[in-house]
């Protein structure tokens, strides 16, 4: 029998400072924790890990990475495009073999109360990690991001964190921890630099605006044009080409198009729609450095020689 293995994708609020971002994730090596993926964003300053391993062990990897992000990020000296309230913004918890998404959920509480123990940062809990039904959906949880939630946890009982507070950490906010299904985080630049239309394409295209089941989407500006950012939460409900159909459908009533997409970490080999309009425009993408599988063969090495300074 094959032993039990989770993915987690660690985003950190820093995408501009490179030393920064393998700082933290050379403080995220555990032995039997394999790096899959790393990416950096200077315009959504962001930065999104991808590890997987046994759960044990990517557990206590993610609690070490949130806890040097603590240490190295401070909110109140930055800003990006993308919403966030934390230094380790989000911390996901995703079943991948021999594990259900129910024991995803009491890694994720373990994790909570990890991260607040040994680094007095507080906790949210989302998705189906959520203690409360107002706090499933993550933009909940981050509505008014680091400065508004700051601010609402000293007159906002309900606002308050679900491990930890009440106020947040001075310079490193909350995290947010959960548990969820594979999500695939896929952006499309549109053939114009007016961040409103993106906008008004994200906003008509999400499901909460009575679009696409499972899609979030806003849309920002990224390396000068306008973009569509999606999280597609089921694409077996809303495949990656139905999510591009609609942006495109939706672009071109504002007289845009697509004109170049990215994935941001992993996607399953199932989710893959080769020769799509879609992965056309992605570029450079190698199956193996993007595809989940492929990368689970053949992980990458730790930046700063972090393995071997373990030994």
């Amino acid at each position: 029998m094959e032993e039990p293995l989770i993915e987690c994708v660690p985003n950190f609020s820093e995408g501009r400072r490179v030393e920064v971002v393998e700082a933290i994730i050379s403080s995220m090596y555990v032995e039997g924790v394999r790096l899959l993926d790393w990416s950096l964003d200077a315009d959504h300053n962001r930065s999104v890990v991808t590890i997987a391993g046994p759960p044990a062990a990517v557990v206590e990897s993610a609690v070490r990475g949130a806890g040097r992000a603590a240490e190295l990020i401070d909110l109140t000296a930055q800003e990006g495009v993308h919403p966030r309230i934390g230094a380790a913004d989000v911390i996901p918890f995703v079943p991948v073999r021999g594990v259900g998404l129910e024991h995803c959920v009491i890694l994720a509480r373990q994790a909570g109360m990890e991260i607040w123990k040994r680094w007095q940062v507080p906790v949210y809990f989302y998705e189906a990690a959520a203690a409360r039904p107002d706090r499933a959906m993550l933009e909940d949880v981050r509505r008014g991001q680091f400065e508004g939630l700051r601010d609402a946890v000293q007159k906002e009982p309900a606002r308050r964190p679900d491990v930890g507070g009440p106020g947040l950490h001075p310079t490193a906010g909350a995290t947010a921890v959960g548990a969820r299904r594979f999500l695939i985080a896929f952006n499309l630049f549109l053939d114009t630099a007016e961040v409103a239309v993106a906008r008004a394409v994200a906003r008509d295209i999400r499901q909460s605006g009575g679009g696409l089941a499972a899609v979030k989407a806003i849309g920002v500006t990224a390396h000068g044009q306008a973009q569509v950012s999606m999280n597609l939460t089921d694409f077996a409900r809303t495949p990656v080409a139905e999510a591009f159909a609609a942006v495109k459908e939706n672009a071109e009533r504002h007289g845009a198009r697509p004109m170049r997409a990215e994935l941001i970490g992993l996607i399953p080999e199932v989710a893959l729609e080769r020769n799509s309009e879609w992965m056309r425009l992605l570029d450079g993408f190698q199956e193996s450095e993007k595809v989940l599988e492929r990368r689970l063969e053949n992980p990458l090495a730790w930046p700063g020689g972090a393995a071997a300074a373990a030994i």
